[in-house]
């Protein structure tokens, strides 16, 4: 099998689902966001908003952050889980202080997201508390034990290329780095990592650091598809993860056979 082969059993989404979601976050970002310190940027290329300073601030109310999320339910999934197929990312357990960031970018026109535009509206979102809400209720959600693999093409080649260019800013294991605002990157989807790696690399990504876009353009796609496919499988640690056949309790109405992300 080459790797053209290999690019084609793995069709990227050609756009959003009906009635998108929260992290382009998460969805957002991924979750994958970039990194950023906050006493200059919000990312490099955008500027720090009013509303992330304030948001990053404040204790989050984790009751009203449910109540929150339950728009973002239709794409992300009761758990946050996201799809395998990668057409919405994991979310659940990311860092807090990356969900505020994508979510102040998306609100602030700093990254392009124009479903995800509306769920981060005023009117779904009433100001910073409501941002420091939904995203504390997120963060603290375990994950998913089976996130979408990239193909095992070059496993080592994939680890090299990550420790090279990947692990100052997102850590040795994807951790990310919540003081800067780093994501973690551990449990994504493959084909999440895969389109926002695009994204960044072509200028579709508004918020993206102008380092990372210099630093990935010349990223061939067989490198592209080890050092993603290893990140992949990069897994978040014990602590992090949903027990065995976990469903999130808070929304119980949906039913187990409807999360496209259970095995």
């Amino acid at each position: 099998m080459n790797i053209d082969s290999i690019r084609t059993s793995f069709p990227r989404p050609h756009g959003p689902r009906p009635l998108a979601s929260a992290f382009g976050i998460v969805g957002l970002s991924v979750l994958a966001a970039l990194p950023t310190d906050a006493s200059q940027h919000q990312g490099k290329g955008s500027p720090v908003t009013k509303e992330f300073e304030e948001a990053i601030q404040l204790t989050p109310n984790l009751e009203n952050g449910r109540k929150l999320y339950r728009v973002c339910v239709t794409c992300h999934g009761p758990e946050a889980w996201g799809t395998r197929d990668g057409a919405y990312p994991q979310i659940a357990g990311q860092l807090r202080s990356v969900i505020i960031k994508q979510l102040a970018d998306i609100r602030a026109g700093n990254r392009s997201n124009p479903i995800m535009r509306a769920f981060t509206s005023t009117r779904a979102l009433p100001g910073p508390q409501a941002i420091a809400d939904v995203a504390g209720y997120i963060a603290q959600l375990p994950m998913t034990r089976h996130n979408g693999e990239g193909p095992s093409f070059d496993l080592d080649r994939g680890k090299q290329l990550y420790n090279d260019n990947c692990t100052d800013c997102h850590g040795a294991n994807g951790e990310g780095d919540s003081d800067k605002h780093i994501p973690l990157l551990y449990g994504q989807h493959y084909q999440y990592l895969f389109r926002q790696f695009e994204h960044i690399r072509h200028g579709m990504r508004r918020n993206a650091d102008p380092d990372m876009v210099e630093q990935i353009k010349g990223f061939r796609l067989r490198d592209q598809v080890d050092v993603l496919t290893y990140t992949s499988k990069l897994k978040p640690p014990k602590e992090k993860l949903a027990p065995p056949g976990w469903t999130n309790p808070d929304f119980p109405y949906y039913r187990r056979s409807w999360h496209p992300s259970l095995p």
